[in-house]
């Protein structure tokens, strides 16, 4: 297997320059999954070199699907007929996103057979509405073993009403959907953009889906997909974690390939602390150079509400304004794994009832270890803005949603080496 180095940064160094973001990861898995509902080939634009890409693409190709890299950010899937209808649980177990595979399954097979899924630990994320959602819409399912097995006597037809905003069981209950010729209605949709990214992929094939981006969704089954080609929206996450960098550095950084209504509610916060941000098509300037920074409170939210994937990051920022701010995750209040590790850069971040009180300073270097990727994401901006060595352990995190990192982060101007990986002896 291979062996990730820590990341080391020095940090005290003013970012600078352009950073083009990545595509968006979390809109790309969903989309990946839901090119199996058609028997041609898709080709999809904007897929991340991420780790989180490649398992499910040996997922979706355990399940029949071929695939071929034909640019950088390019691959083509085609996924003629299923070879099983099983995910495995090896592969499944190391991801979330991986559960919307019985939605594809259900809608195009007929039947599938899908594990609990894994992902980061830090907190309970049940699968609850998912299985409410199938079972309301006319799917069987039975769970055994930590694995669940749905069959569809019918084409789906029905409502359900969401018990609360969850962008995956949205995503899942529209996939199970859009074959057949039944109307499926769901009401307290999550409006996230990874939600009508995915949407806006099936309609290029056919597919009949209607209200994404409102909290009402109407899916009327078609009988078949066709191929065709598509170009994944930019990653909202990536891009508000270097708008955050440029923050916590006190620096002027120029970020394209992005949307700026997808980061309204990260710019508005980071405008409350003083920063300024200029936005210009599909480019933006971060300034944090202008005066000094503000402490704020913020609260995570559902989209468009301040995002919990920023929720670590905005806490490092945090963490070096001089002041005392306020962070509550309303989405995932167990999202806490960073907290320790910065506290031992010199934070002063208090935990009670899972509200984080923040008394910010100066942060110093120190070997620290992610637990998940965002908690990574975090530590590598407050690396950034402190002062000496950090030493960042836990790479295969941080590798799951952010590409080439060491490589990107010298391109403005940080001071960032990772030895490449190498591969571990296998034990006796």
């Amino acid at each position: 297997m291979l062996q990730l180095s820590p990341l080391h940064i020095t940090g005290g160094q003013r970012l600078h320059g352009e950073l083009m973001v990545q595509p968006s990861k979390n809109a790309a898995l969903p989309i990946i999954v839901a090119s199996l509902l058609s028997p041609e080939p898709v080709t999809l634009h904007g897929i991340p070199r991420l780790s989180d890409i490649y398992t499910i693409l040996e997922i979706v190709g355990h399940l029949g699907t071929r695939h071929a890299w034909v640019g950088p950010n390019t691959v083509v899937l085609h996924t003629p007929e299923f070879t099983s209808v099983e995910a495995p649980y090896a592969l499944v177990s190391k991801m979330r996103a991986s559960f919307n595979l019985m939605g594809a399954l259900i809608a195009r097979a007929g039947e599938g057979k899908v594990s609990m899924p894994g992902g980061c630990a830090f907190g309970h994320r049940p699968i609850d509405q998912h299985v409410k959602a199938f079972r309301a819409l006319g799917v069987e399912l039975d769970e055994e073993g930590g694995s669940y097995h749905a069959r569809r006597p019918r084409p789906l037809s029905g409502s359900y009403v969401f018990e609360m905003l969850t962008v995956g069981a949205t995503q899942n209950a529209i996939l199970a959907a859009v074959l057949g010729d039944g109307e499926v209605t769901l009401e307290n949709c999550s409006i996230d953009t990874d939600v009508v990214d995915m949407v806006n992929f099936l309609n290029s094939l056919g597919a009949n889906v209607v209200g994404a981006g409102t909290n009402t969704i109407t899916v009327t089954g078609v009988p078949r997909l066709t191929g065709g080609e598509y170009r994944v929206i930019p990653d909202r996450i990536e891009a508000g974690t270097f708008m955050i960098a440029a923050a916590a550095t006190r620096s002027r950084l120029t970020l394209t390939n992005i949307n700026a209504t997808h980061l309204r509610a990260l710019s508005s916060k980071l405008q409350e602390m003083g920063v300024v941000i200029l936005e210009s098509g599909d480019s933006m300037i971060v300034d944090a150079t202008q005066g000094e920074l503000r402490p704020v409170n913020v609260t995570a939210l559902e989209f468009p509400g301040f995002p919990t994937d920023l929720q670590p990051q905005i806490s490092a920022l945090l963490a070096t304004i001089p002041g005392t701010s306020v962070v509550v995750d309303k989405v995932y209040p167990d999202r806490l794994t960073h907290v320790v590790e910065l506290n031992r850069m010199g934070a002063q971040i208090v935990v009670s009832e899972h509200t984080q009180v923040i008394q910010g300073g100066a942060l110093h270097g120190a070997p620290v270890k992610a637990a998940d990727i965002r908690a990574g994401a975090a530590l590598f901006v407050a690396a950034l803005a402190a002062e000496g060595e950090t030493v960042i352990d836990g790479m295969q995190y941080i590798n799951r949603g952010y590409e080439h990192l060491a490589e990107r982060l010298r391109g403005i101007g940080a001071i960032a080496t990772q030895a490449e990986p190498v591969l571990a002896a296998a034990m006796d």
